[in-house]
């Protein structure tokens, strides 16, 4: 594939200068800041975020880079990992003219994003064991196909796509693979950031929401190669992180041990919630999961779904969703959360049976 990132770029993105700030061109660190026209005198409440955050993330970028080996140039930091999707749309796909791939089951805010850019959608459905239909792909593919999207591990299916499916996808495919990692340090498998070197045409998005547990910070990541997150950073709000969000990961990316115990702590109370669940009587399957969440299959999930409502229990209804008919996506909680749900399904379960 002779992947030509240039001619897939936008005509305006390709021709538009970035807004550049004195702090960003400066790029150092200075004495004095006289150039933003913050208040000089600063907050008595918040003193110490009185000036504008670094617009490149620079200290962010280096350190996630020393945790995940890549390059600090391949790092795009966003305003979660949605801001990342929302810009590789806008970069990419021209308004009213190309199109976008998703394979639902999958994470909604791809097709937000595009409907909201005026962007087209094109569905390929998963198979029904949750993997990539890769030969629909190739047929519904069109020259105007700009980008697509594959969630692995899958929200709100919980399993790692095939590596082999995506790569495969990304060698004939011209334009954009973005794979969607948000939830990868629960699957136990490697990532797909090892292989940008081999396939320019790869984007890596992950965030600090959930193995991190910084979902109030708002703060995601798109791995690619160094041209690609050019471009990001060319049509970029100036500060787009907030300082409080990067001092914080700053501070998180100190702990990435922490962090791992956390996730073997995840991923263990994820497998006695799922023996928990497939006890009860109202539960059909629990689908195996590689996330910090599990898709079950159950006998009425709206009715389910409104009487743990009722009694202060939220998890996600996804029996709306195609191929989650009957399914509620619950998130793996503490174990005294957990206990509080299945407490609440055993209530449930006694009240339908006798």
């Amino acid at each position: 594939m002779a992947f030509d990132l240039d001619g897939l770029v936008r005509d305006n993105v390709r021709r538009m200068v970035p807004y550049s700030s004195a702090r960003g061109e400066f790029g150092g660190t200075a004495r004095v800041y006289l150039d933003a026209n913050e208040n000089s005198f600063a907050s008595p409440a918040v003193g110490e975020y009185s000036r504008y955050p670094d617009p490149r993330q620079n200290e962010l970028k280096r350190r996630f880079a020393e945790v995940t080996r890549v390059d600090p140039n391949q790092i795009f930091v966003g305003n979660g990992s949605d801001e990342a999707i929302d810009l590789l749309i806008r970069i990419f796909c021209r308004p009213g003219i190309d199109n976008i791939i998703v394979c639902p089951p999958t994470y909604g805010m791809y097709e937000v994003a595009a409907e909201l850019n005026d962007v087209s959608i094109r569905r390929v459905p998963l198979t029904p064991d949750f993997q990539l239909n890769v030969d629909a792909l190739r047929d519904i593919v069109d020259e105007k196909t700009k980008l697509i999207f594959v969630c692995s591990p899958n929200n709100p299916t919980g399993n790692v796509i095939d590596r082999e499916s995506i790569l495969g996808i990304a060698r004939w495919f011209d334009g954009m693979v973005i794979i969607d990692e948000a939830y990868i340090h629960f699957a136990g498998v490697a990532s797909l950031t090892c292989e940008l070197r081999q396939f320019p045409n790869l984007v890596v998005l992950q965030t600090f929401s959930k193995a991190w547990g910084m979902a109030g910070l708002r703060v995601g990541l798109a791995i690619a190669q160094t041209a690609v997150i050019d471009l990001f950073d060319k049509v970029k709000p100036p500060y787009n992180v907030s300082q409080p969000a990067q001092h914080l990961v700053l501070k998180a990316l100190k702990l990435e041990k922490r962090v791992g115990e956390t996730v073997s702590q995840i991923v263990n109370e994820r497998e006695r919630l799922r023996s928990l669940m497939a006890d009860l009587s109202i539960v059909r399957k629990v689908y195996p999961s590689d996330a910090n969440f599990l898709l079950v299959k159950v006998t009425t999930a709206k009715a389910i779904y409104k009487f743990l409502i009722d009694n202060g229990v939220v998890v996600r209804d996804r029996s709306n969703v195609e191929q989650c008919e009957e399914c509620l996506r619950i998130t793996v909680g503490t174990p005294s959360e957990n206990r509080i749900l299945i407490e609440t399904l055993r209530r449930y379960e006694k009240s339908v049976v006798y």
